[in-house]
């Protein structure tokens, strides 16, 4: 199983573990950004940011997913991608590509996530998404408040018959961290990220993802998720997205 069968002519079939925690007939929005980064890569360049827009609950329904260039180029290059659900775009997304080259004479910090736990962590819930990943914390918990780390080990393809890449590892799980670190309780607290913004160094290596997600909250109803992201190497990149905070 995995997260999308492909019924031909860029049209994708999500599969249950798209399943979103907060309505089963609709989609997690980890599986729709993974796929649109997915299918924008461009050979020779590395994705290094990825900026998705949410226009709305996702349906967990066959969508049509539609690529076109914006700016072309050999060193750097920008295109979008669109995923149309019934007739309209659900999920907008842009993404910036930049060519690897020479190593510079610098080197950066060697900064670590936590060692992987023993245990595995499991959500109280019964929902596709969250079955389908493989968690273990490292600091908090899945079903707790608050600032949460955890590694990740995608346990399926993003899409059925394709092998499972870095990227479609790092870009399955970033839009989680709003989730995994809420700082009001769900079932009386709304927490809507409208986009997702993630930057990465580099795809990461293996099959565990690092994810040490925090999230901070205005006077005002707006918020910020927040997280770092990590593979047994070091860091990968990090995740921004902004929150409607609101009293249900």
């Amino acid at each position: 199983m995995s997260f999308y069968l492909p019924l031909g002519d860029d049209r994708y079939e999500p599969t249950e573990f798209t399943e979103s925690p907060w309505d089963g007939a609709m989609q997690h929005g980890g599986p729709p950004a993974a796929l649109l980064g997915h299918v924008m890569r461009l050979d020779g360049l590395r994705l290094a940011r990825l900026s998705v827009d949410f226009l709305g609950p996702i349906p967990r329904r066959t969508s049509q997913v539609e690529v076109s260039e914006v700016k072309p180029g050999r060193l750097t290059a920008l295109n979008e991608a669109r995923m149309v659900i019934d007739g309209r775009v659900a999920v907008s997304a842009r993404a910036w590509h930049i060519a690897p080259g020479p190593p510079p004479p610098v080197t950066s910090g060697d900064e670590r996530a936590e060692l992987l736990p023993d245990r595995e962590d499991r959500f109280g819930g019964d929902w596709g998404y969250g079955r389908a990943i493989e968690w273990r914390c490292t600091r908090g918990g899945l079903d707790e408040l608050g600032e949460t780390h955890v590694w990740s080990r995608v346990r399926t393809p993003l899409i059925d018959g394709v092998e499972l890449t870095g990227q479609d590892r790092a870009l399955i799980v970033a839009d989680s961290a709003n989730g995994l670190s809420a700082v009001l309780p769900f079932d009386k607290w709304l927490s809507i990220p409208p986009t997702m913004t993630a930057t990465l160094l580099r795809e990461p290596t293996g099959d565990w993802v690092h994810l040490a997600a925090r999230t901070i909250v205005s006077e005002d109803g707006l918020g910020l998720a927040e997280g770092e992201m990590f593979d047994m190497l070091g860091k990968i990149g990090q995740v921004a997205q902004p929150l409607l905070v609101r009293e249900r």
